[in-house]
This record gives structure tokens, C-alpha cells and sequence, in this order.
């Protein structure tokens, strides 16, 4: 008899089971365990977990947006960490993507990086074409600032004496006079700590781009946001334009449009865990975010969330189905 009713008890499991729905299992790859991004990552993949009904989700530590991207043409994930420059790059085949595009569709941008040239005060350069032969870092050797600058300057025809080194060197560098100045992100609309301590003892100013020099941009380099950053990025500093590129989270094409759908709501509509992970989301408009920053076609779902709330898709952000 015991043997007759574990019998029976297996079967109804095994039924059980059998009639569940199945579970969609989504990996999301971040970047390092120690940086911020990561842990916005996780309270992103605990909103989906708690929020979307037969869905589960793991975060995975990566090497980033090369490393997420190539690990999405591998079938490897289901979305992740792209920068939006990176990302376009990819989609177009360009770069280091010749000939080995990788397809994937943005969900959303949760944060956009302004990149800030700043100058010491008595440096005398006051515009971007003041730069030529002007000793000025371009970013973090091997950053994506660093490479970015370049090309923005070589679109400007502008030719800087470009002086390399970490973040430490080229703020010693500036604070003592051997190079006039550099190019970092900023956090949000305000500069980042290492210009602020820069310009705790050194008057700074940060250089803004003419609307020529805008629309040039905006034409030749789409890998690239325009952005206009307001007064008060520190105090003393004035509005000014500048190039930016967002931080974003795509996904495989292959998701279906119900589950970006769901996934895209889900963060919208849960903002308080995100911005309490990563700080400058606090008070964004992340849907506003991804449709002026965002350079790849949205994928369907997130679309659809994007037109329910009454917003214009750009040309260049309609999906590709």
C-alpha cells in the first residue's frame, strides 16, 4: 500500500508540473560587481522578478557593453548593459563591428552621460576651436570618452594636443598647471567629483559647442546625443551644449514583444528601487531619456509602452519588425 500511494503521489506531482505554465527564464548581463551600474542592474532584476508573472530573471557580472554585446550574437543573454554609442556602432556594423553587426533592439536609457570639457579658467580658451595645440586630455586612456572625443574633435576639425593618463595623473596635471584641461562624463545635468575638486582651489570653465558645431554633430556622428545642460552643473557655470551618450539596456530581438512590453512597464512605472540603486535616476524622465539619446530601433514591446503614453517615436528609433 505505502508503495501504491507514493506511487500515486509521484504521478499527481508529475502532473502538476506538467500543467504548470512554463517559467521564461531571462539572463541579464551588467558590467563589474564594483561599479555602480551593477547595482542598478540588480534592482532591475529584482522590479522584473517581483512585477512580471511567468518570469524569472539572474543578473550576471560581464566586462560591460563589448562584452554584453557580443555574448547577445551568441544567444548567450537576453538583455543588457549598452552604451548607446557602443550599441549603434553594433547595429550599423561599424568599427570595431565591420562586417560583424550585431542586431539587437533598446528597451530603455536609465541615465546619460554629458561630456564635459573643462578648462582651467586661466587657460584662456573660452570655445572649442580655441583647442587647436591646446594640451588637453580626451578622456581615461581605453574609455569610451576617450575615443569619443576624438572623434568629435576630428568631425570638428579641431586638433588639441592630446596628453594621456588615468584620472588621477590628469587632475594632478590640471591642478598644477601642465595641461590646460579635459574631458569627463558628468553625472547627470551636474560635473562629476573629480572637476569638482579640481575647481575646489582652480577656477574652471567648461567649454560649450557653437549650433553650428551642434547641427554637425548632429548629422555626421548619430552614434551621439546633442544635450543642453542647464545653468548650475556647478556653481559659477553657465548653460552650456555639449555631446553626450546614454548608458542603456538592450535587448535580443529574439524577446518576445509581450515580455518587453511587460519588462519596459514594469521599470517605468519603478522608479524608487532604481534610484535608490543608482542615484542619478533620481527625479529623470528615463522614457524621455530613451527617445532624444537612444541611436538603435526600439524593440516592439517597449515601443508600444512609449506610444501608450501618448509619446512620438523618432524615425530612427521604429522598430525594425
Amino acid at each position: 500500500m505505502k508503495t501504491l500511494l507514493t506511487a500515486v503521489a509521484a504521478s499527481a506531482a508529475l502532473l502538476a508540473a506538467a500543467s504548470a505554465p512554463a517559467q521564461e527564464r531571462l539572463l541579464i548581463g551588467s558590467t563589474s560587481s564594483s561599479s555602480s551600474h551593477y547595482g542598478y542592474f540588480v534592482a532591475v532584476n529584482q522590479i522584473i522578478n517581483s512585477e512580471l508573472e511567468g518570469v524569472s530573471s539572474s543578473v550576471a557580472e560581464t566586462g560591460a557593453t563589448v562584452d554584453n554585446l557580443r555574448r547577445l550574437s551568441r544567444d548567450q543573454m537576453d538583455l543588457g548593459l549598452v552604451t548607446t554609442n557602443t550599441g549603434y556602432h553594433a547595429y550599423a556594423g561599424q568599427g570595431d563591428f565591420e562586417e560583424r553587426p550585431v542586431d539587437t533592439r533598446l528597451l530603455w536609457v536609465y541615465t546619460v552621460a554629458p561630456q564635459n570639457v573643462v578648462m582651467r579658467e586661466d587657460a584662456g580658451v573660452d570655445s572649442m576651436q580655441e583647442l587647436d595645440g591646446v594640451r588637453l586630455n580626451p578622456g581615461i586612456t581605453g574609455s569610451a570618452t576617450e575615443s569619443t572625443t576624438e572623434a568629435v574633435m576630428k568631425t570638428l576639425g579641431i586638433t588639441p594636443d592630446y596628453v594621456r593618463g588615468s584620472t588621477t595623473d590628469v587632475v594632478d596635471s590640471i591642478k598644477d598647471g601642465r595641461i590646460a584641461g579635459y574631458v569627463k562624463s558628468g553625472v547627470g545635468n551636474r560635473l562629476d567629483g573629480s572637476t569638482m575638486d579640481i575647481a575646489t582651489f582652480t577656477p574652471i570653465n567648461v567649454l560649450s559647442l557653437t549650433d553650428e558645431q551642434a547641427d554637425t554633430l548632429r548629422s555626421e556622428m548619430p552614434d551621439i546625443a546633442v544635450v543642453d545642460i542647464p545653468e548650475g552643473a556647478a556653481d559659477g557655470i553657465p548653460a552650456f551644449t555639449t555631446w553626450a551618450f546614454g548608458v542603456a539596456v538592450h535587448a535580443h530581438p529574439d524577446i518576445d514583444e509581450e515580455t518587453a512590453y511587460q519588462i519596459v512597464k514594469a521599470v517605468m512605472e519603478n522608479p524608487e528601487p532604481q534610484a535608490n540603486a543608482f542615484s542619478a535616476i533620481k527625479d529623470a524622465d528615463m522614457a524621455e531619456m530613451t527617445l532624444d539619446v537612444g541611436t538603435v530601433p526600439l524593440h516592439a514591446g517597449a515601443a508600444r509602452y512609449f506610444e501608450e503614453q501618448g509619446m512620438e517615436i523618432p524615425d530612427n528609433l521604429q522598430p525594425a519588425e
